[in-house]
């Protein structure tokens, strides 16, 4: 997740069949080592050890982060929790019961990149909470059927602010989605709001990291001292959901689905 900007080089390098199944493949693992993550987001556990599973995870599959070393990024995953939207730093911090814990997991495979993200409940959360993770998940989901060619981009960002409104939501604006494919953070800059109708033709071979972030307040957030994690600015809960999705002849591919193995 990047923050928005106006001033950015929007050239799209689509991608070929034999690109998109290696980027599948890299979709495959970061999805596995998701599923590892969601069965160890238990109370006691500290966020420094699950990122330290993810690494593992990763390694495992020949995979490497794309987000440790990042600008200086400390570690392998981000992990946000509860008020943290996103970019959360592990460390000490222990996982408690009505927790709500957000993984960004974003790996290099065989020179392609594949990110994913899942708001994850740590044993039984508040009704609130988990609508409000329903319903961010729902709103990546639907708007994903809009990730057609010949469709423009904002129509996939306009999907996502309507279902998340309808349901007295809101959707945080200062970060975006982004294209993906050779690097993390390709063009083009994927807004989770906005009308539609507007943004670049959809084409075949564009790859898309589409990762809404819905705050239960309002949609406003603030960085904290270690220049990463973004906070909700009145508190409130916020959750996240991210696929990468390919554009295909036969319409959109989620490369980071699940694998059966998984």
């Amino acid at each position: 997740m990047i923050p928005l900007r106006t001033d950015a080089d929007q050239t799209i390098n689509l991608k070929s069949p034999r690109e998109l199944a290696i980027m599948r493949e890299a979709g495959a693992i970061v999805a596995a080592t998701l599923a590892e993550l969601r069965k160890a987001a238990q109370p006691g556990v500290t966020t420094k050890e699950l990122d330290d599973l993810a690494a593992e995870s990763l390694a495992r599959h020949d995979a490497k982060s794309t987000a440790l070393g990042y600008y200086g990024f400390p570690a392998h995953i981000c992990i946000s929790v509860n008020h943290e939207v996103v970019h959360g730093i592990p460390g000490r911090r222990k996982l408690r019961e009505g927790d709500l814990v957000k993984f960004d997991v974003a790996a290099r495979y065989r020179g392609y990149v594949a990110d994913t993200a899942a708001s994850v409940p740590v044993g039984k959360i508040r009704p609130e909470v988990a609508r409000l993770a329903e319903v961010t998940e729902q709103a990546l989901m639907q708007s994903l059927q809009y990730a057609r060619a010949g469709n423009r981009l904002t129509d996939i960002s306009h999907a996502i602010q309507v279902y998340v409104e309808q349901h007295g939501l809101s959707v945080v604006r200062v970060f975006v989605g982004h294209g993906v494919g050779r690097e993390m953070h390709e063009p083009p800059q994927v807004p989770h709001f906005g009308p539609p109708g507007k943004g670049p033709v959809l084409k075949v071979g564009m790859c898309l990291a589409v990762e809404p972030q819905v705050n239960l307040g309002r949609p406003d957030v603030r960085i904290l001292k270690d220049g990463w994690t973004a906070v909700t600015a009145d508190g409130s809960w916020s959750a996240h959901f991210e696929h990468t999705v390919a554009i295909t002849p036969d319409g959109p591919w989620i490369l980071t689905a699940p694998s059966p193995e998984s």
